[in-house]
């Protein structure tokens, strides 16, 4: 750790002495031009990016528009601390920042990263992973942010800001078509509605065939089918009154994401062995596997809604801010569970089905002061209940063999050399009530013209209940006995298990900054991160799994210098961080009715340190460079094991957590031709690149080795014709150049101890065009 300070102090101080001589080069740069202000709401307030003592990466809404696809998963490629962990629905799917997120399936468990819409709060990271259409900018705050955003920010916030309406006449119109038969369409249109009210409609449609060949069905499948449409009406009679409502529905139907059975056969040492079953399996080869055998077809079902409404008011020189919000989200995970065409004697067919409902209500009132005084503050209240509940359902078929059926042999269940079948099923409903009340306050203090402080501190109350009910019929792999068990005579229980927690906790914040000219600004941080209790409440839960997950808190510190530099044409910002987690809160992986399964424990004691640095420079009128750049180090401080866990469950101190590359990088380089004629040339490159990240955060050292994903990098290009008004814009790409194979995520406990891969859409290289017309 001290050697990574060290090398951060050195890197800060560095940017305070070039700073001079960049500034004296600018007068020689005829060409440059600054870009536009970036203005962010990391404080809650509209503050210029450069003035914001926060390390924070923006993304706009056209760069994300022309990503493979614009969504989340798809910023990871542009900000370097963001990463993100793929699984075979969205309810399981995790963001990680700086190293740090949290992964588990279970149900009343929080995301350490926090999505903001709007200023709305989305409960759980799942109801952010979709489509993400008619976005002005992506702020992506690094390191923990509770006392502004709350408990879900112990690692970061992703603030999404969508396009406001305007009171005038206006819309585009946008149309893409990639390989593979996918296809999105969508639209946005402006709509003066009085002389103080507009209105904004959107409206959007995707679809996609797929990247992996289901043999079984020889069809395609990891493809998609969105569509959804937003309403918005900004009422903005004077300075004193400005009136925000949006309502908006989206509904997803994927068929994704099968995991690909990617190796063969292994024992638990990682030495190759043989398996029946492989004879009925696609051919393994890595990360370029591209088929699958199912006869089940894995797939996500998807609806979203939410209603909101912002009120700001003016109160003298304050601001009154008031925003209410309800959201709906239900999601339905369909599963193939033993990756095989059928049931087969000694390979069971397992198959799962999980609708889950969910919906949130949130309420957050704040008083703004104004931020040119001597103090300025921002204080509030925060009230949030999120419930869900899950009915999930196994379903197994499995047979043994027939006497005198012959050896050696792959024997179908249902054939004449099977005994009949049998078809163990367990179904268990469980859910999870979140109540969260917060009050909050940060104010800045001004010492000098360049020198303050801020001071926040934020009060939280969490109340967190569960229930959980679970009947099984026989007994088959993956299927636990009935819970809780009961001597009824049934077998089935009786009640269902409930528990119930509460905590309350203390969290804030401590900045020092400081303005060295007027170019440059250093400051330097201390946080207290806080993430409420959970449990782990899934399908197969026993009684050792009962227990309260404490609550996860971080001490965090960061030092960081934002520049600008050549008359303004170039922004470079370098932040130094370390950040101590305490009571961890951390899927591991687990034997449950002999299926790995993750079990969401208190890991321990985790920490993060490194550096980072963002670049922004207009190198000439019509030329953009964007650049970012991420060392870090996290890593197991001192593991914990779970109750009931065996001893050699330790993961050894040291082991790096998961997704968390050592370096990751991206560079885009845009630049236009002015061509004098009826349209100019666009021409355009995006690179990123990470070093190794661990997939399998286990114990077992083998799994660790083989659930690691290979460092690799990616280059993308494009080339277009847009008029000289930019009223349309032809767009031509070629995605992932050099066809780089690459998994996005590495799951253990495939067929006869294989093991399972995620490929992403950028895992092939793939062309695509986009036309856009605006009015």
């Amino acid at each position: 750790m001290k050697s990574m300070l060290r090398a951060s102090a050195a890197v800060l101080a560095l940017s305070v002495f070039a700073t001079p001589a960049l500034a004296q080069d600018a007068a020689n740069e005829a060409d440059a031009q600054a870009p536009g202000e970036i203005v962010v709401t990391a404080q809650k307030r509209s503050e210029s990016l450069q003035s914001v003592p926060v390390a924070v990466s923006v993304l706009s809404g056209e760069s994300l528009s022309e990503a493979a696809r614009p969504s989340i998963e798809s910023a990871t490629q542009m900000v370097p601390s963001l990463n993100f962990l793929k699984s075979g629905t969205t309810l399981n799917q995790t963001i990680f920042l700086r190293g740090v997120g949290t992964a588990t399936f279970s149900i009343a468990g929080e995301p350490s990263v926090s999505t903001v819409v709007d200023g709305v709060v989305y409960a759980r990271s799942g109801e952010a992973f979709s489509d993400l259409v008619d976005v002005a900018q992506i702020e992506v705050l690094r390191g923990p942010q509770g006392t502004l955003f709350g408990k879900n920010a112990s690692a970061g916030v992703i603030n999404i800001t969508t396009q406001m309406p305007k009171n005038e006449l206006g819309g585009t119109v946008e149309a893409s078509y990639f390989d593979r038969n996918e296809v999105r369409v969508k639209g946005s249109v402006n709509l003066p509605m009085g002389e103080s009210l507009a209105g904004r409609f959107s409206a959007f449609y995707g679809s996609y065939d797929g990247n992996i060949r289901n043999v079984t069905t020889n069809e395609w499948v990891n493809g998609y089918k969105h569509w959804g449409a937003r309403a918005q009406f900004l009422y903005d009679p004077s300075d004193d009154l400005r009136i925000y409502v949006a309502a908006d529905y989206y509904k997803n139907d994927d068929d994704c994401c099968a995991d690909i059975i990617a190796t063969a056969p292994l024992t638990g040492a990682g030495v190759p062995t043989t398996s029946l079953a492989f004879a009925v399996l696609p051919n393994q080869d890595g990360a370029k596997t591209r088929a699958v055998a199912q006869n089940l077809v894995t797939a996500t079902k998807e609806e979203g809604w939410g209603v909101s409404a912002q009120a700001d008011i003016g109160l003298g020189d304050h601001t009154l801010t008031s925003i209410t919000a309800y959201r709906g989200w239900d999601n339905t995970e369909i599963r193939d569970g033993d990756w095989l065409d059928k049931a087969y004697v000694g390979f069971a067919q397992l198959h799962d089905s999980g609708p889950q409902t969910s919906n949130t209500f949130s309420q957050e009132l704040r008083i703004t002061s104004p931020g040119d005084t001597a103090l300025s503050y921002v204080v509030g209240a925060y009230y949030s209940r999120a419930y869900s509940e899950r009915t999930f359902t196994r379903n197994v078929t499995q047979c043994t063999a027939a006497t005198g059926a012959p050896n050696n042999v792959l024997i179908p269940c249902g054939s004449v050399n099977a005994n009949p079948s049998t078809f163990p099923s367990g179904t268990a409903t469980f859910g999870s009530t979140f109540n969260n009340f917060a009050l909050f306050g940060q104010a800045t203090f001004k010492l000098s013209d360049a020198a303050r402080i801020i001071g926040g501190l934020r009060y939280t109350h969490d109340k967190l209940s569960v229930f959980h009910s679970r009947n099984t019929t026989l007994a088959g792999p993956g299927i636990q006995p009935s819970f809780p068990v009961t001597t009824t005579g049934t077998g089935a229980p009786a009640a269902p298990f409930t528990a119930e927690t509460s905590n309350d906790n203390l969290s804030g914040k401590a900045v020092f900054q400081m303005d060295f000219s007027d170019d440059v600004m250093g400051y330097a941080s201390y946080a207290r991160g806080y993430k409420g209790p959970a449990y782990n409440v899934f399908y197969n839960l026993t009684a050792t799994g009962t227990n309260v997950i404490e609550p996860e808190t971080s001490d965090s510190f960061e030092i960081g210098l934002k520049n600008t530099l050549l008359d303004g044409a170039l922004t470079f910002n370098i932040a130094g961080f370390y950040a101590k987690y305490k009571n961890f809160q951390a899927n591991n992986p687990d034997l449950v009715a002999g299926v790995v399964v993750t079990r969401f424990t208190n890991a321990g004691t985790i920490s993060t340190r490194g550096i980072e640095m963002d670049l922004n420079w207009r190198a000439g009128r019509n030329t953009n460079i964007m650049a970012g750049l991420a060392l870090t180090d996290a890593h197991v401080n001192q593991f914990k094991v779970a109750p009931g866990a065996a001893a050699s469950a330790i993961i050894p101190s040291g082991t790096k957590l998961g997704y968390a590359p050592t370096w990751k990088g991206s560079m885009g380089i845009d630049h236009r031709i002015e061509t004098g004629s009826f349209a100019d040339i666009t021409l355009g490159t995006t690179m990123n690149f990470q070093s190794k990240q661990l997939s399998l955060f286990s114990p077992n050292d083998v799994q660790r080795l083989l659930g690691t994903i290979p460092a690799y990098a990616l280059v993308n290009l494009s080339v277009g014709l847009v008029s000289p008004d930019d009223k349309w814009k032809i767009t031509a790409q070629v995605r992932n150049l050099f066809d780089k194979a690459y998994p996005a995520a590495i799951i253990n406990g495939g067929v006869s101890g294989s093991y399972r891969y995620q490929i992403p859409r950028d895992a092939d290289r793939y062309w695509g065009v986009s036309a856009r017309y605006s009015f």
